[in-house]
């Protein structure tokens, strides 16, 4: 499933307090979106770690009751307690756990209890961790663990990230070399003992070199550090071309007509252009940036378009428009 999908089937589930478990590959985000939903819905989300956990830990510690001369257990305090009304408990990389830890979580998981404590009833599950094939330390989970939950497969997807790494800011030069490679944004090889390699989460610390500005002689190192040197000479590469890039305020002006001829430097330009705008733009400045695309190779000038449309941008009311539809109609799909 791609990331957008997941995220609204994790959504329905805990709304229905489904046991759900995450797989996924490593660095695509899965604790991202559990802690994404607790944030837009407004409730807690506690992120446990069972492999940092004893057997007993789970159950608490026993103490005697003088009133009965029995021994009651004293919940664990890392678990939720009644004044948190709402949230998620979130197992994350449940299946890195010691077999022994993971039966300790069986109770706790399908009858939402566990010794003297009780998971309060606002409260849901999520589980999520590395398959078996991503060369993690990991255990086979045991099937009685396994079938005490919903289980979802997540995928890194291009046009997700993109929506993400937008809102978020990520820097513009990032999601232009995404876009022209789109095999550059997960570059995860079973068989690479490589200790650095591209995912989303590493992409987030290119986007933090970046911004920390670092000697021009420490950022191959420093890139080549988060996700491999091969694809961050590729990635340097591509930045290059940023200094071949007409000026985008006088596009969007209806200033310049200038086109770069490197397919690079076309790809950096079309996704400045789409980033610069939005739906409170004005139409003359939606205007010259539709007739500038008129100058474009067709495949880029209905990249910008496709994008705008995703985005609830009209267009149909432009003056360039049926113009740009007697262009590049065939194009479209």
């Amino acid at each position: 499933m791609n990331p957008q999908n997941t995220k609204r089937a994790i959504e329905h589930l805990t709304k229905r307090k489904v046991p759900i478990f995450l797989w996924g590959p490593p660095g695509i985000g899965k604790s991202s979106i559990v802690s994404q939903i607790a944030k837009e819905q407004g409730i807690e989300c506690i992120d446990l770690r069972l492999s940092l956990l004893d057997p007993t830990d789970l159950r608490g510690i026993p103490f005697f009751n003088q009133e009965d001369s029995s021994a009651v257990w004293a919940p664990a305090s890392f678990l939720p307690d009644r004044s948190k009304e709402k949230g998620i408990l979130f197992l994350d990389e449940l299946n890195t756990a010691a077999p022994m830890v993971q039966a300790s979580a069986y109770q706790l998981i399908l009858d939402r209890k566990i010794g003297e404590y009780t998971l309060p009833d606002g409260w849901s599950i999520v589980a999520a961790g590395n398959r078996e094939s991503d060369r993690g330390v990991v255990f086979r989970m045991a099937s009685p663990l396994a079938n005490r939950f919903v289980h979802l497969e997540m995928e890194p997807n291009i046009e997700d990230w993109k929506a993400w790494a937008t809102k978020a800011k990520i820097n513009k030069t990032i999601i232009a070399f995404i876009s022209y490679r789109p095999d550059a944004l997960f570059a995860f090889n079973t068989q690479d003992d490589s200790k650095s390699f591209a995912t989303p989460r590493t992409w987030e610390y290119v986007n933090e070199i970046l911004e920390s500005k670092p000697d021009d002689d420490l950022l191959l190192t420093m890139i080549g550090g988060a996700i491999g040197l091969e694809l961050a000479a590729s990635f340097l590469g591509f930045k290059d071309v940023e200094s071949k890039l007409p000026n985008i305020e006088e596009i969007l002006e209806g200033k310049t007509q200038e086109v770069p001829e490197e397919t690079a430097a076309l790809h950096m330009l079309c996704t400045s252009l789409s980033m610069r705008v939005d739906d409170e733009s004005a139409g003359e400045t939606l205007d010259n940036l539709l007739k500038y695309t008129l100058n474009l190779p067709g495949e880029f000038a209905v990249m910008i378009v496709q994008d705008l449309r995703e985005r609830d941008i009209e267009l149909d009311y432009l003056k360039s428009w049926p113009l740009w539809i007697k262009n590049f109609n065939s194009l479209l799909h």
